[in-house]
């Protein structure tokens, strides 16, 4: 009874901890709108759902997190937190979500989207709120209570309401500046800014900032330009041109008077400035007054009207292009004929060479009398000229000289031929005219003393082409011709071919005849023969032909090899033949020598081959009949009573085949292990039938006798020795 009462005791804190079991259902994040306009406020609230065993106190610790960064933390015995965001912001603008962790156990709400509608306005300052003309205006526009990246868009607001913008980005500042300068005619400036921002939440534009006005201070008045000359001004009155301005302060400012592009007068430091000059007919035209400080520039402009005190005068000659010797006049007019200091005058030099002080001039000219002349006139110290007259007086030309540019009269077919055709006097632009025979090919015109160059090409083939060339200018009686020049045209060497008479063969000792050969090519033509890898060649001759045919002698095994042949003449072009290959075989009497030789060896091994197989054939059928028996009689009785082997060759054995009157062995059976390493020699035997009316013939027997019984001594003799 006591052990189950401590049971019980001891499992009490355990049933009462099984009671306090929780787990979380859901975990939620709500907000009262998902889009919030700028300046308003977010308001997030965090909700759990838990489940719990039994009723007890939890505490839930509460978090809140945007763009999965941690935004704000709590603890509360509630069942939900709120999260305020005021003002909101467009930075505000993500991805929210909140956890909640409840003994020992966690969740996570979803992630809920919200989005901050606008910007807030942005605020614009200039650094100086006056500024003079030709500063620049600094403005500033920041969005403090926003996060970058942002792009400012400054706007500079004219009277007539049109916009001056200038754009800046800014990545890491909430802030941007820009210089505006201040231009001509600018007195108060107006200034706003706008600020843009394009994020992974979208775009958003602020409203226009506060508008900024800067006051421009003119550092000097507009310029005044006036003339003091009379109101209708004439070719020699005196002009005097006034530009005045007036300065705010002391300035360093610059004045300039000038005439379209050309300044006439120029000062610094000071308020006016003046141009005096005799009037001219090149005084008509626009002036214009210009004041320069820094940037700024300002300007002002007047028109002068000159009138003509006399017209221009006018130079007349009586020809403008002469022949030495001829006789030139000049007169000199002024339209109304007023009374006028007349001159001529001859250029160069610049200034002028005065020929006379008269309206007229007469003249027999020379070369050097070519150039310009005027005529000048004066009234009142105004001074003009006539538009110049240019006389050119022609010396003739001489006879002209044609020469070859490369010095060398000869030409190679397809080449251009360049010709120089020059008179070494006459006066310029001379006509060169260039003919081949009587064929007008081109003209040239030169304008100095040189030479006259021309091309021609030569595209056919004749041994010689005759050249001159005609000179002329405007001299009236000038036309004169060179000799006559002839060109040798070449033709290069062309279509080489190469052969030999015997065709590629040719026998040891004997000769070969080589050929060369060339389709074109003006003579003489050079023909070089070669074997290859020689630097040397065999052959070396100049021909005035085509062809060309090279005997080689006593050609041998050592010549034999691969030959080609080189041609070429006066065009300097080498042409080579494709490679011949050339043998060396035997001659007839070699090749008679060696079938000589092949039949003696034939005949020899046929005569062998019927003495074995004759004596083999004898062996088997034994007829013939040996001279001497008495002899054979007699060795055999030696054998028999020496009982040793020692005629073995001519008496083996049991292999012998016996006649009645002469016995004799087989070539083939004559071998024992006593002979192996004995000499054998064999001789041809010659049988004869007995003739009864003729004595026999012993000579032959003793031939064979003696071969045999050389044998056998020899035979013995190894015996014994052994």
């Amino acid at each position: 009874m006591y052990f189950a009462v401590l049971m019980i005791l001891l499992h009490c804190p355990s049933l009462k901890a099984q009671d306090n079991v929780i787990t979380i259902n859901k975990v939620e994040l709500t907000v009262p709108s998902p889009k919030v306009k700028n300046g308003k406020s977010i308001e997030l609230t965090c909700i759990v759902d838990i489940s719990k065993s039994a009723s007890f106190q939890i505490q839930h610790a509460f978090s809140f997190y945007k763009d999965d960064s941690p935004l704000y933390n709590t603890t509360s015995e509630q069942d939900r937190a709120r999260y305020k965001i005021f003002p909101a912001r467009f930075a505000d603008s993500g991805s929210y979500k909140c956890s909640v962790e409840a003994s020992g156990k966690s969740k996570s709400s979803n992630d809920l989207v919200v989005q901050v509608k606008g910007l807030s306005q942005p605020k614009l300052t200039a650094l100086k709120t006056e500024v003079t003309e030709g500063e620049v205006v600094t403005l500033r526009c920041e969005e403090p209570e926003e996060k970058p990246p942002f792009i400012f868009l400054f706007n500079k607001i004219s009277p007539n309401q049109q916009l001056q913008a200038k754009k800046k980005q800014e990545l890491k500042e909430n802030f941007a500046s820009v210089d505006f300068p201040v231009e001509e005619g600018d007195r108060i400036l107006r200034f706003h800014c706008i600020v843009t921002v394009n994020s992974a939440v979208g775009f958003e534009k602020s409203e226009a900032s506060n508008i900024t006005l800067v006051t421009v201070v003119e550092p000097f008045s507009h310029p005044k330009l006036t003339s003091k000359s009379p109101w209708n001004v004439t070719e020699g009155d005196r002009i005097d041109i006034v530009c005045t301005t007036i300065l705010a302060r002391k300035y360093e400012i610059e004045i300039l008077i000038q005439k379209d592009r050309r300044i006439l007068n120029s000062t610094r430091g000071q308020n006016s400035l003046t141009y005096s000059a005799i009037a001219t007919m090149e005084d008509n035209g626009n002036y214009t007054c210009k004041v320069e400080l820094g940037r700024v520039s300002k300007t002002t402009s007047m028109n002068l009207v000159v009138e003509e005190l006399f017209a221009k005068p006018i130079l007349t000659p009586s020809l403008t292009d002469l022949d030495e010797n001829q006789r030139l006049s000049l007169w000199c007019h002024i339209n109304g004929s007023p009374k006028a200091n007349v001159s001529i005058i001859k250029r160069p030099p610049k200034n002028g060479t005065l020929l006379k002080t008269s309206s007229n001039f007469t003249i027999q000219v020379q070369v050097n009398d070519t150039g310009s002349y005027v005529c000048r006139a004066e009234i009142k110290g105004i001074i003009k000229e006539s538009n110049p007259v240019q006389i050119t007086v022609y010396a003739p030309v001489s006879e002209p000289v044609l020469s070859v540019a490369n010095l060398s009269t000869e030409m190679v077919l397809g080449e251009t031929l360049m010709l120089r055709c020059q008179s070494m006097s006459g006066t310029p632009p001379i006509n060169y005219t260039l003919f081949r025979g009587n064929r007008l090919i081109h003209t040239i015109t030169v304008f100095n003393n040189t030479y006259a160059e021309f091309r021609d090409k030569q595209t056919k083939l004749n041994n010689l082409r005759e050249y001159r060339c005609e000179a002329s200018n405007r001299h009236a009686y000038a036309k004169r011709s060179s000799y006559k020049m002839n060109i040798t045209v070449i033709a290069p060497v062309r279509n080489i071919s190469f052969g030999s008479l015997p065709h590629g063969e040719v026998e040891d000792g004997g000769n070969i005849n080589f050929l060369c050969i060339v389709g074109e090519g003006s003579l003489p033509i050079n023909f070089r023969i070669f074997k290859e890898n020689d630097q040397k060649p065999l052959f070396n001759e100049s021909k005035m032909e085509t062809r060309v045919l090279w005997q080689k002698e006593s050609f041998s095994k050592q010549d034999a090899g691969k030959y080609f042949c080189e041609a070429s003449n006066r065009a300097r072009a080498t042409v080579r033949s494709n490679l011949l290959t050339v043998k060396v075989i035997l001659a007839s009497w070699q090749k008679g020598f060696i079938a000589l030789f092949v039949l003696a060896v034939i005949a020899i091994a046929a005569s062998g081959f019927w003495w074995y197989w004759h004596k083999k054939e004898k062996g088997k059928h034994p007829s013939m009949e040996m001279s001497g028996s008495t002899a054979a009689t007699n060795s055999t009785s030696e054998k028999q009573a020496s009982g040793q082997n020692h005629y073995t060759e001519f008496y083996p054995g049991p292999g012998y085949i016996e006649d009645s009157e002469n016995p004799v062995k087989s070539a083939d059976e004559n071998k024992g292990p006593d002979h192996e390493s004995a000499e054998v020699e064999y001789t041809e035997v010659e049988v004869s039938t007995p003739d009864p009316y003729k004595a026999p013939v012993k000579k032959g027997t003793e031939t064979v006798y003696s071969e045999i019984r050389k044998a056998n001594n020899d035979s013995g003799e190894n015996r014994h020795s052994v």
